[in-house]
């Protein structure tokens, strides 16, 4: 045989070999895939083992002082695994019948011990690996189901699972709910969402995941290999607002009572500390679809722009101020309430206006005159100057010089930018009728905290103070970043302007729309506003809905919160701002003043109140021992001169002298002059009954001393 034919030899042998090797493998591969597949699919997804991420602990949500808003309980979930490997026959025999009495008792007594048993001998017997014995299991029921038979012997030997669940909970409930906010996943139907604190702090608030080795069963089910994680999760920090949880009360349920007195639709209240810009206090409260209580569904403070209607009014009067173009004691015309503009009328809401054809710019103000403030800034502000520029655009810089064009920035995800109508584009419909209307709160949106920020700079004097809701973030009580106040702008205006301003939110309280809100227990400021809902002018539909608002700051003298009230569609009880919304806002203020220790002036600030004259104590009586602590304590000089147990203190020269008091026996004795303790004590002791009048010490008697004590009733007035 030549080297050419064996080396043939050897190639085909190869060859060959090859093919069968080929052939099996594809015979295999297709016995596998068309004869054992779901054999072995099985069996891959029932030893499948795999590293899936643990959730951290969330952190808590918490008011200035500590107080939780919203925080992670520790709840668990306990499954059974009835094919652990140290569940033998033995152990099960043992102890079903005390495991099933256990169930019974402790966990779930819809079933008897008996339907336990049964239950857990048919799970054992299809072998299943993942059955539920109870959710939501606090942390002293966990303690106390595992010490139950088999679930002692822990996770291997007694196939216990525990899977920690915390749950978010909102220990004040319905408080500033919105604002708190909430995570959720998303689903099939819906989109992930993140709303309010929640939301915007997630990140922080998450913390980060761990590691912990699973094991996936049938039907897609993974669980826990280990009871611990291998990488344990990191807990999320904490964040700290700056809502008072006493002011966040104060306000929920004063706008609750207000909201149920008019059977209105929806109301807001927003309180706000006036130095810093911190949120006080904010709600958000809309009926339920029965109309059976109230919910916080969305948060209109902050994300809602509406027309406000008169108590935007501050800021075109400011306007007129920075411009120098009005005086406030001049009398503008008001037409009895009535004023055309172009093709349209405008007509005045309050009826001190129907009656008078003029007042001054300050009283027009006052009453919230549409058509005195209306007719102001349409004579200032239509047309052109000299040099042919719009003076329009003179008006609308200066409410952007108010910053009321701007967002707050607040924290809270969703906030509108305020809609300020450009008197130079087309695509805001600028007219003829849109100066007087946008000076009474119409043709324009805001949100109530963009407005309130306005009425707080003016509180501050003149200085605007960015809102903001979180003031630190912490970990384990740990302070790990700090979130100071924030200036927006250092004086918005003028002083002269914003002292005017001031004077003039006062005198709404005073002697204008908000007289009945007047407080005789602090001094009030602000603006009354009622807006027509969805208002068009070309509209002359009836039964209109009305939002009703208010909006200032207390103590005006020295304003240290300012608040801002809307009632959205009041049915009953009036409609107007000052009859809706300002007693609203009075309530919130009269109870803040009254818990806040901070709002009082200190007694000792104030000068001390001169005696109206130097002399010794009138006369005491009572007993000796009782007035000698008393006059040591006081560091008084005195004689004793006395030797009953009774003594009547005397003043004489620069001393006092402890004299006798003798009470006879059987006789009424003479009281006068004693503290109500030490005569009830006497004249009981001689068995007479005792009404009393008044407070203080004894100053008359109405039986005289010396008379025979037989058991009368003897009537004392004190002074």
């Amino acid at each position: 045989m030549n080297i050419h034919n064996e080396v043939l030899i050897r190639l085909y042998t190869v060859l060959v070999l090859i093919v069968l090797v080929a052939v099996l493998i594809f015979g295999k591969a297709v016995k596998i895939t068309f004869f054992e597949g779901d054999k072995w699919r099985a069996k891959g997804e029932r030893e499948t083992l795999k590293y899936m991420p643990t959730k951290a602990e969330r952190g808590s949500i918490l008011a200035m002082d500590g107080s939780p808003l919203a925080t992670s309980l520790p709840f668990f979930e306990i499954r059974f695994d009835l094919k652990a490997d140290g569940l033998t026959d033995d152990v099960w025999k043992k102890n079903v019948d005390s495991l099933a009495h256990c169930l019974a008792t402790y966990v779930d007594n819809s079933r008897t011990v008996g339907g336990w048993k049964f239950d857990l001998d048919e799970y054992r017997k299809k072998g299943e690996r993942y059955v539920l014995i109870k959710k939501d299991v606090s942390f002293e029921e966990l303690r106390l189901i595992q010490k139950f038979p088999i679930f002692d012997r822990g996770r291997n030997r007694g196939g216990f699972i525990v899977l920690r669940q915390p749950k978010r909970q909102r220990p004040f409930n319905m408080l500033a709910r919105r604002t708190i906010g909430f995570v959720r996943d998303s689903t099939k139907t819906e989109p992930r969402r993140e709303v309010g604190l929640e939301g915007r702090y997630n990140k922080v608030l998450s913390g980060k995941q761990g590691k912990q080795l699973m094991q996936k069963l049938d039907r897609g089910v993974w669980i826990p290999v280990n009871d611990e994680s291998e990488i344990m999760p990191s807990m999320g920090n904490d964040i700290v607002t700056t809502l008072d949880i006493d002011l966040q009360q104060i306000t929920n349920d004063a706008l609750i009572r207000g909201l149920e007195y008019h059977q209105a639709d929806e109301g807001i209240a927003v309180v706000m500390d006036v130095e810093t810009g911190a949120i006080r206090a904010i709600a958000n409260l809309q009926h339920n679809e029965e109309r059976t209580g109230w919910y916080e569904g969305y948060n209109d403070a902050i994300g809602s722009a509406v027309e406000p209607g008169s108590t935007f009014k501050l800021a075109p009067m400011m306007a007129l101020l920075e411009d120098n173009k009005v005086d406030l004691n001049k009398q503008i015309p008001i037409n009895k309430g009535k004023m055309q503009f172009y093709e349209e009328e405008m007509l005045d809401a309050s009826k001190k206006s129907f009656t008078i054809d003029s007042t001054s710019m300050r009283k027009a103000f006052a009453i919230s005159s549409n058509v005195g403030i209306a007719n102001q800034i349409y004579e200032h502000y239509r047309g052109k100057d000299a040099a042919g520029n719009l003076r329009a655009n003179q008006f609308v810089k200066r409410l952007q010089q108010f910053h009321l064009h701007q967002r707050t920035g607040v924290e809270i995800i969703g906030e509108p930018t305020p809609f300020i109508k450009n008197p130079e584009s087309n695509e805001d419909n600028w007219s003829g009728t849109t100066l007087p209307w946008m000076s009474i709160g119409y043709e324009l949106t805001i949100t109530p905290l963009q407005l309130l920020t306005f009425y707080n700079a003016v509180a501050n004097d003149g200085q605007m103070m960015k809102p903001y809701l979180v003031s630190n973030i912490e970990h384990l009580g740990e302070t790990i970043e700090t979130f100071k106040p924030t200036v927006i702008d250092k004086q918005i205006a003028s002083k002269a302007t914003i002292a005017k301003a001031q004077k003039l939110l006062e005198e709404v309280i005073e002697v204008g729309t908000a007289e009945k809100i007047a407080s005789k227990q602090i001094k009030l400021a602000g603006k009354t506003g009622t807006a027509q809902i969805n208002y068009r002018k070309f509209d002359n539909r009836k039964n209109l809905k009305y939002r009703a608002s208010f909006v200032g700051y207390f103590p005006a003298d020295k304003p240290k919160y300012s608040c801002i009230v809307m009632v959205t569609n009041p049915r009953v009880n009036g409609y107007y701002g000052g009859d809706v919304a300002g007693p609203i806002f009075r309530e919130i203020a009269d109870k803040t003043y009254a818990s806040k220790i901070d709002l009082h002036q200190a007694l000792n600030s104030r000068p001390k109140p001169r005696m109206k004259s130097k002399k010794m104590p009138d006369l005491n009586i009572g007993e000796k021992e009782d007035m000698k602590k008393v006059l040591t304590y006081l560091e008084l000089p005195y004689t004793d001169e006395g030797k009953t147990n009774m003594t009547a203190v005397s003043p004489s020269s620069d001393t006092l002298r402890l004299q006798n008091r003798t009470i006879k026996e059987n006789v009424v004795p003479n009281v006068v002059g004693m503290g109500l303790r030490d005569a009830l004590f006497v004249l009981e002791n001689k068995g007479l009954e005792v009404e009393i009048n008044g407070v203080g010490k004894v100053q008359r008697q109405s039986i005289r001393p010396g008379t025979k004590a037989r058991g009368q009733t003897i009537k004392l007035t004190l002074n």
